[in-house]
């Protein structure tokens, strides 16, 4: 399926909202963590209470309960590890491949389509995605995958590859700070096209040179809402 199809198909979907429907649409606000974002600067990114605190306050200003944003936005957030290979311009990693909705954690998390337990682990590891979960799903004889990082160690539990999962069926629940890889609590949210054989892990993040790649092979979440 050409990838305008792909896209077209996914933007048909009524998909379950992956929070569930207690929000409406006045409770999410937009989030910039991009470097053009000012307001950053005077912020210690490095430090998830300081990156929480800022998230927190700008929600609170505009009276909303969920932030969210992010696709291939280009971000300074993940200076502060290794793992993103700061260390080299030309490899360097900082360009964001899903969206991320900010909120509390603990909040239930939901599969938006029917499909199966396609894989799960443990990211560990300061900056990485800590618990993950992979759904697979199929779409007009096309295979394709909804990644779900930053979960709770519960949503690791009693897992089994191969599960059904049910449009709307709760999977998992967000993680803190101690568990998600060293950030405010948060889902990030990647639709997959090939997993390149991947278990429980993809990019999440790319740098510049891999982008056209990337941005074919993990399409704009904001499609299937």
């Amino acid at each position: 399926m050409p990838t305008s199809s792909f896209e077209s198909v996914l933007q048909s979907l009524d998909a379950f909202p992956v929070l569930g429907h207690a929000y409406l649409n006045h409770d999410y606000v937009p989030l910039d963590l991009s470097v053009d974002n000012l307001d950053l600067q005077s912020i210690n990114v490095s430090s998830s209470q300081d990156l929480e605190a800022y998230i927190w306050k700008h929600m609170k200003t505009q009276d909303a309960k969920i932030a969210y944003g992010g696709y291939l936005e280009k971000r300074g957030i993940y200076n502060r590890s290794e793992y993103f290979n700061q260390n080299n311009p030309e490899t360097e990693r900082n360009i964001h491949l899903g969206i991320d909705l900010w909120i509390e954690a603990n909040a239930p998390i939901y599969a938006p389509l029917d499909g199966q337990l396609h894989s799960f682990k443990d990211n560990s590891g300061f900056g990485n995605y800590g618990p993950t979960l992979i759904l697979e799903h199929q779409l007009n004889g096309v295979k394709f995958y909804t990644l779900y990082g930053h979960l709770s160690h519960n949503s690791l539990n009693k897992n089994t590859v191969g599960d059904k999962i049910n449009e709307g069926q709760q999977i998992a629940t967000l993680g803190t700070a101690e568990v998600n890889g060293d950030y405010p609590p948060h889902l990030h949210f990647q639709i997959i096209k090939d997993i390149q054989g991947n278990l429980g892990d993809y990019p999440g993040v790319c740098s510049q040179g891999e982008l056209e790649y990337y941005k074919n092979n993990c399409p704009d979440p904001n499609l299937l809402f």
